[in-house]
This record gives structure tokens, sequence and C-alpha cells, in this order.
């Protein structure tokens, strides 16, 4: 694969910042191809966050990160009417729990006022529980702010890079950078070159939002100073049953290195709760704990007294990219041509749109034309939410297309057109297509619906069932129980798991429910399941 044409700009990493930056650059006549490690976009950073459109307040405003974050809140509300994906303004309820936290809320609060932040509050005790009556009944006051919502981010990133593909952007996945040519000395101002497994990308101007690995692939670029270090989150989704009990974002005063535990309305009516805040050295590591829980259960409770673990039907845990400045790096390098988007931890979602913007406005400066196109279209088809729909509504769409009547995901009443309707827009695996659906995320988890998914997928796809991942790489789902000891691929010239002597799928392998080959125990790409060392 590879291409040798040169290409305006290339944009390294599908998740909110690269997807929003593509989208953003499919504005203006230009050629732009947008290059992604995983097997679909957003299944990196992006796909593993609190789903938080902050309200503006909490990013001190003498920061990057403060700059962006009230115009990228913004900016979430345009592009949440243009491409019509998930999105509930539920606002946020700052908590003091104690008097000493007064004084810090209020700050926060302040902080946000002078950037332009509309509409907050600082509320009396009475007022706080008035509208979140589970609340702490001892709490010291709170602020209000009604500019946070959530979404859902890995639909909606993949909504906003659906966008920009229909807008003329090249998307490319399964692409990991594995090298970049050095400078040449004789033409400094010459194309870039980046070279993936399929072969080697010529770019212009290459824009590096690879989250965890930007500081590796700067490195490859011959960029130095930049360190990432991964900051792990868990996060645990809780049972419908509880569902409204809070309306709006809880925050706690916040602390040093983290905005705390949080108790978050999810965009689909679920309850949310976490995340942790801890540095680590694995970048593949998100793995959850006990110890991870107990944190954060203890700390979500000082703020919603009912709580239980016993409500957890789901967690996962996501890794913050955290630069050494604490502030997202963003900008032109001593590589020209090479521009960083580096370090881009949280409100990094929130701030997308608005880093997208600057992202052009670098470009541009750096020497790329810009001449807006006059057939560009800002909007896109939003994919039919069959459950959101009234009764009338459900009825009328099973009437014109038979598949709305035949249900998939029956935790979630996902239908079987809304599922084909994901493959025709670029689901490719189960994770893409859960994601795209929620088809797999209910209280069964998938126990319903996997078998029914992986078949349409591999009915959509056009491959045997046995190729179908759940999210690219060496993590198979289903196996041939056929395959023999020492068979080294199936019929189809695939790699083979290991199996005992009477076909069984040997512990291990996806056949037991065990991390399948090449992948961590969330089903993760380990660093060398594309084949390569590859670090992104």
């Amino acid at each position: 694969m590879g291409d040798p044409h040169v290409h305006d700009v290339l944009i390294l990493g599908g998740g909110a910042v690269g997807a929003t930056l593509a989208r953003a650059l499919s504005r203006f006549t230009l050629d732009v191809v947008l290059l992604e490690a995983e097997a679909e976009v957003a299944f990196g950073v992006s796909k593993a966050n609190s789903g938080i459109i902050h309200s503006g307040l909490h990013a001190p405003g003498d920061t990057l990160k403060g700059q962006l974050e009230y115009p990228g809140n913004r900016g979430w509300y345009r592009l949440h009417e243009e491409l019509g994906f998930g999105f509930a303004p539920v606002g946020e309820v700052l908590v003091a729990v104690e008097q000493d936290e007064l004084a810090t809320i209020e700050s926060i609060r302040q902080q946000g006022v002078d950037k332009g932040v509309p509409g907050t509050e600082p509320w009396s005790p009475q007022q706080a529980l008035a509208a979140e009556p589970n609340l702490n009944p001892e709490l010291a006051g709170a602020v209000w702010v009604p500019t946070a919502a959530v979404i859902n981010p890995y639909e909606a990133v993949m909504l906003v890079a659906d966008a920009a593909q229909r807008n003329g952007v090249r998307i490319e996945v399964e692409q990991p950078v594995v090298a970049i040519d050095p400078i040449d000395a004789d033409q400094p101002d010459a194309p870039l070159t980046v070279h993936t497994p399929a072969g080697a990308w010529h770019g212009r101007y290459v824009v590096n939002a690879t989250g965890l690995f930007a500081d590796e692939v700067a490195a490859m670029a011959g960029v130095a100073g930049l360190t990432i270090r991964p900051r792990k989150g868990e996060e645990y989704l809780l049972d419908r049953r509880v569902e409204g009990l809070v309306h709006s974002i809880v925050f706690p005063a916040p602390r040093p290195t983290s905005k705390g535990t949080l108790v978050i309305p999810t965009v689909d009516g679920t309850i949310m709760v976490g995340p942790t805040a801890h540095e680590i050295d694995d970048k593949w590591d998100t793995s959850t704990s006990d110890e991870g829980a107990a944190e954060v259960f203890a700390n979500a409770r000082r703020l919603v007294p009912v709580l239980n673990e016993r409500d957890v039907i789901a967690e996962f845990a996501g890794l913050r990219p955290v630069a050494q400045t604490e502030d997202f790096v963003v900008g032109p390098t001593e590589r020209p041509g090479f521009i960083n988007a580096a370090g881009i931890q949280s409100p990094g979602l929130t701030a997308a749109p608005a880093l997208a913007d600057h992202l052009v406005d670098i470009l541009a400066h750096q020497g790329l034309a810009l001449a807006e196109r006059s057939d560009w279209d800002p909007t896109a088809p939003a994919p039919v939410r069959f459950a959101a729909r009234s009764t009338e509504e459900q009825r009328q769409l099973a009437a014109d297309d038979p598949r709305y009547a035949r249900l998939v995901c029956r935790c979630e009443l996902i239908t079987e057109a809304e599922v084909r309707d994901a493959i025709g827009r670029g689901a490719r695996t189960l994770d893409g297509l859960k994601f795209r659906t929620r088809a797999g995320m209910g209280r069964c988890q998938g126990a319903f619906c996997t078998w029914s998914c992986l078949s349409l997928l591999a009915e959509g796809l056009d491959v045997p069932i046995t190729a179908v991942t759940k999210r690219g790489g060496g993590s198979w789902i289903v196996c041939d129980r056929d395959d023999r000891p020492g068979q080294d691929t199936t019929d189809d010239g695939r790699p083979s798991p290991d199996t005992t002597e009477d076909g069984r799928p040997s512990p291990g392998t996806a056949g037991d429910g065990q991390p399948a080959p090449g992948t961590t125990g969330d089903h993760q790409p380990e660093p060398d399941a594309t084949g390569s060392d590859a670090p992104w």
C-alpha cells in the first residue's frame, strides 16, 4: 500500500484531535490523509474517558488548555447541531463537601467568569439539594454551571471522522507509524516521509496527534524534548436501574492532578463514576483493579452517599497522555513541516474543536494555502436511534423498513437496521459496532447480541465469521473448531490459534473467554500486536 503521491497534510492519529482537524481541513481545497494505527478511529485515548464536554471553568486561563476549553465547548454544541451525535447539555454542579472547600470552588467559578463562561451561580446547600436531592446532605455549598454537557466520545469522534471523509479526507486505518525519514540536509524543506507497515506516505506537513505515543513519533522525526507519561483513570458504569440518581455532572473540589472523582449522568441515561488519576509507566496498561474501585466509590460517596458497587455492570480504564509541562504541547517544531499536537489530556476532548481551528491557523502561518471550497457540507446524515423514538415513530420505521422490527440488542433496543447502517458507515470490528450503536453495552454486556453482531459484521464485510475481531489485530473472538496444533493458518490464510488435540481452543485464546493472541486482558493490542515494533 502506501502512496507515492505528496499530500498537503498527513494527520497521524484518528482520535478527537485528529478527527476534528481532518474535518476542519476538509473545508479547504486540500489533499489530506489521516493515518490511524488501530482498526478504527477513536480506538485510542478518545474511547476511554468520561465523555464530558467541560463547562469552561476548570483549566487556568494562562494555559493553552484554559484558552481552548470554553471555545471547544461551544464547538461541540455546533458539531452536535450539524452531525446529530448523542449530546445532553446537563450542566455541572461543583460541590464543596467541607467548609474549607468553599473558597476553592468560588475561585474556580471566578476563573470561569474571567474566561467568559456564562450563567455560573454560587449555590447554597439548600439550592444544591433542591436540584440534586441525592447529594450529600451535609455539603457546605456548590457552584452551578449550565454550559457542561455529555457525549459518547467514541460515537462523536467517529461521526466527525465520517463527516471529514464525506468531504474528501482520506482515512487509512491499521497504519501505525514505524519510522519517519530524517531531514535531508540538502533539501530541508522537502516533504516528510512517514513509514507504516503498509508502505511510505509523503506530506508537505505532518501533524502529530498520536496521543500516548506522540513523544516517540516526534523522536522519529528528530524532534527532541517531549515526554509523555500515561495517567490512568478507572471508570465504573452502573446499571440502568439507578438512572436519574443525578441529573447533572457532579464535581468535587479538585485535586492537584485531577478534577477528582465525578458522578456522571451519561448521554444514554446511565450513571458513571470515576476516574482515578495515577501515573504509570506502561502505555498499554488499561487494567482495572479492586483498589481503583474502592477509591472511586469511597470518593464518589462523599458526593452521592447512596452509590453502591453492586450496581456496576462494566468497568474500564483510560490513559491520559500527560506532557511534562502539564499543558498541551501544540505548534511547529525544529523539523520543518512537523507540527506537534501532544499532551492532550483533560480537557482535551472538550478543547478538540477549538484546537483543530488553532492547528489550521498554525498550518496557514507555516505556509499552507487555504482556499475555501464552495461545496463543503458541514452536515452529515445522523444515525437513527430507534430506542429514542416515540412508539408511533418506531412503528412507522418498522413499517417502512422491516429491519427495524428485528431487535439485535434487547438491553439497549438496537435493531438490525441500525447495525447494518453502522457497518455501512465503517464499522469493521465488534467494538466499532458497539461504539457506533451501543449494541452490547447494556446489562447483559453482549451475552445476547454478540453472535448476531458477529454474523452481521461477517455478512456486511464479506468475510468469514472467524475473521471478525473485537478490536482489530489478533483480538479474534471465534476460532475454527477443526484447527489442530501445528497448523499455521486457517483455510483462508489467517494465523490460527493454538488448540487442544480435540480441536478446542487452548487456554489463553479467544475461545475460552481469555485474552486472544496479541492482546491484553481487555483485548487492547499488545505493543507488538501489529507484527512490528511500532510504538503507535
